[in-house]
C-alpha cells in the first residue's frame, strides 16, 4: 500500500484542485457540492465510487478529494488484498478522515468485499478467530475513514457493495476540446514548445484519454531534448507518431489488424468476439477492453446481437470503400426495429 502526503506531492501532470481539472463537468459539479455540504457538516463525508475507461481520471480525482478534505491518501488495488487479514493490516494503520483509495475495486475477493460492508456503514471490521464450532467474532472499531473506489467494470461489482456508496459517479470519454486543452496543460508543465495545431494533432490520436495523451507528451519531450526545436510544429509531431505507431485517427497497429481481419476475412462481419480473439491470438478481455471501446466511440464498428460489424467509416480508413455493402448498414437498422 502506498502512503502519500497531500502537502508534499511532488508536481506532476495531474491537476491540483477540481478547479485545475478540465472535462468532465457533471462529474465535476456532482463532486463538488458532494465535498462543499459534507464539510459543512463536519465528520467523515460519505463513500465514493468513480467508473469508466482507464485512463478518465479517477486517480486523479481521489488526489484531488484527498487534499480538498486536507486529509491522507492511502492507496492499495484490490488485488492487492486477498484476505480479511490483509484488510486489517491497511486499516488499523490508518486515522480518522484519511481516504482509502481502492483501485480495480471489482477484483476483491467476496470475502473481502463483505468484511467491507460494516467498515463502510458502522467504522467496524469483524474478524473470525478460531476455526469450527470454537471459532468467534469480534468486533474491531476503525477510524473513520472514506473509502474511494475506482473499476473499470461496474458491472462486476455486487448491488449490495455498489449501494454503500454515496456518490457513484461514472467518467467518459473526454471531448477534443477538452483534450486539447488538457495537452496544452500538460506541454506548459512539460516546458515543451508546442503549437495549438500540434497539440490538436495529439488530441485526434489520444484515444480521447489524458492518459495516453500525456504518455505521447512524455515520448514528444524525449525528440525535443534531441532536435532542440525551438517550437513543435506538424514536422516533429510526424516523428512522435512514427515512433509510436500510431496513425490519422489514433489507431494502433491491433487496432488496425482488427479493422483489417474483419473486413477481408469476415467481409466486414459480423463476427463473434471469439472468433475475432482466436484470429487476432489476443484473449478475449484485451480485445473487450482495450481495442474496441475506442473503435466503438470512433463510429470504426458495431455491435449487434450477431457480432461486431465493420462500418463505411473503417472500409474508407483502410481505403476499401469499393467493397463496402450498404446492405451491411440495412441489415443493422431492420434488427434494431425488430
Amino acid at each position: 500500500m502506498t502512503k502519500i502526503a497531500n502537502d508534499n506531492v511532488e508536481a506532476t501532470l495531474r491537476p491540483p484542485s477540481l478547479k485545475d481539472y478540465i472535462g468532465q463537468p457533471k462529474s465535476k459539479k456532482a463532486l463538488q457540492v458532494f465535498l462543499q455540504a459534507g464539510k459543512q457538516r463536519g465528520g467523515p463525508i460519505e463513500h465514493i465510487l468513480f467508473y469508466g475507461p482507464p485512463g478518465m481520471g479517477k486517480t486523479t480525482l481521489a488526489h484531488i478529494v484527498a487534499r480538498e478534505l486536507s486529509s491522507e491518501l492511502r492507496i492499495t488495488s484490490g488485488p492487492a488484498i486477498e484476505k480479511a487479514g490483509d484488510l486489517a493490516a491497511i486499516l488499523t494503520n490508518l486515522n480518522d478522515n484519511d481516504v482509502l483509495f481502492i483501485d480495480e475495486i471489482h477484483r476483491l475477493p467476496r470475502a473481502v468485499e463483505e468484511a467491507l460492508y460494516p467498515v463502510m456503514e458502522d467504522f467496524a471490521l469483524d474478524i473470525v478467530l478460531g476455526k469450527g464450532p470454537s471459532a468467534r467474532t469480534v468486533r474491531l472499531n476503525v477510524p473513520k475513514i472514506i473509502i474511494i473506489g475506482a473499476t473499470t467494470r461496474m458491472a462486476l461489482l455486487s448491488a449490495p457493495f455498489r449501494d454503500r456508496f454515496g456518490l457513484v459517479l461514472n467518467l467518459d470519454f473526454y471531448s477534443s476540446e477538452e483534450m486539447t486543452q488538457i495537452i496544452q496543460r500538460s506541454a506548459d508543465i512539460l516546458k515543451l514548445p508546442l503549437k495549438t495545431e500540434a497539440a490538436q494533432a495529439i488530441a485526434k490520436r489520444a484515444r480521447k484519454t489524458p492518459r495516453i495523451a500525456n504518455r505521447m507528451l512524455k515520448r514528444l519531450r524525449d525528440i525535443q531534448e534531441i532536435h532542440k526545436y525551438d517550437e513543435i510544429n506538424m514536422e516533429a509531431m510526424e516523428k512522435l507518431f512514427e515512433l509510436i505507431d500510431v496513425d490519422s485517427e489514433g489507431l494502433t497497429n491491433i487496432d488496425m489488424k482488427y479493422l483489417q481481419l474483419l473486413i477481408t476475412k469476415y467481409n466486414g462481419g459480423p463476427a463473434g468476439l471469439s472468433t475475432l480473439a482466436v484470429s487476432l491470438s489476443e484473449d478475449k478481455q484485451t480485445i473487450e477492453e482495450f481495442v474496441e471501446p475506442y473503435l466503438l466511440q470512433s463510429g470504426f464498428i458495431k455491435k449487434t446481437s450477431k457480432g461486431r460489424i465493420a462500418s463505411k467509416k473503417a472500409y474508407d480508413h483502410l481505403g476499401l470503400a469499393k467493397f463496402y455493402d450498404r446492405s451491411s448498414d440495412a441489415s443493422t437498422q431492420q434488427e434494431k426495429l425488430v
